[in-house]
């Protein structure tokens, strides 16, 4: 009892703390901007110079560090387990009345003779499914250019409804040949890939299990 008693006071101090939550402009999503070199502008007379992007000529893929790329999301999980488990037991021994001499054996009048009949019929079945999805987009950065030529890309995005705020995270890998001629890649191309979905304030909170209701239908229960 003193125990439960240990436990339960431990969940009521840890909720009546508030958990760090994520915040905007974290400093790990903060944009990427690329460097720009001091250049020496030599005037030649010629209409296109080095230091100028020609981006008439240039490929408007994402492909340095600082250049941005949208990612579309079309994340779609789904998960289905069955299990049935059947258990069936029949035991059963008989002794007949004891005899001697053609006569039954008596103790008190009555005979003397066994019956024992046992049956074990246990059956357990188990569901589960679970789907999720994911639709949007995201516009990031490239974080940096590898050596075999992918790119790390990492970005986030803030959205503000009424009393809370709603977020996208993203971070991961892609190769440049899977970016779509309009500066799109699907998420499902993208490479050992973080998406965090998620909200704060009041309705995000709303969503969340109490700390008692955790507690009972969590591991520490012991009934």
């Amino acid at each position: 009892m003193r125990v439960v008693i240990g436990l339960l006071s431990v969940l009521v101090l840890a909720g009546c703390t508030t958990p760090g939550g994520p915040l905007p402009d974290d400093p790990y999503f903060a944009p990427v901007y690329p460097d720009l070199p001091p250049t020496q502008v030599v005037t030649t007379g010629s209409i296109f110079q080095d230091s100028y992007s020609n981006e008439l000529y240039s490929d408007i893929k994402a492909h340095r560090v600082g250049d941005v790329i949208t990612v579309q999301l079309i994340e779609s999980t789904k998960a289905k387990k069955s299990a049935t488990n059947e258990i069936t037991k029949d035991n059963s021994m008989e002794l007949s009345p004891i005899s001697a001499g053609g006569q039954p054996v008596t103790i008190d009048g009555r005979t003397i003779d066994l019956s024992y009949n046992e049956a074990l019929d246990m059956s357990k079945e188990a569901d589960a499914d679970q789907s999720n999805s994911l639709n949007g987009s995201i516009s990031v950065n490239v974080l940096q250019v590898l050596t075999n030529g992918n790119l790390v890309i990492r970005g986030e995005k803030w959205i503000t409804i009424n009393e809370g705020e709603e977020y996208i995270r993203l971070t991961g890998l892609i190769r440049p040949r899977d970016i779509k001629p309009d500066n799109t890649i699907d998420s499902t191309r993208v490479a050992n890939a973080r998406i965090q979905y998620s909200g704060t304030g009041t309705f995000a909170e709303s969503q969340k299990t109490g700390w008692l209701a955790a507690f009972f239908n969590g591991p520490l229960w012991p009934f």
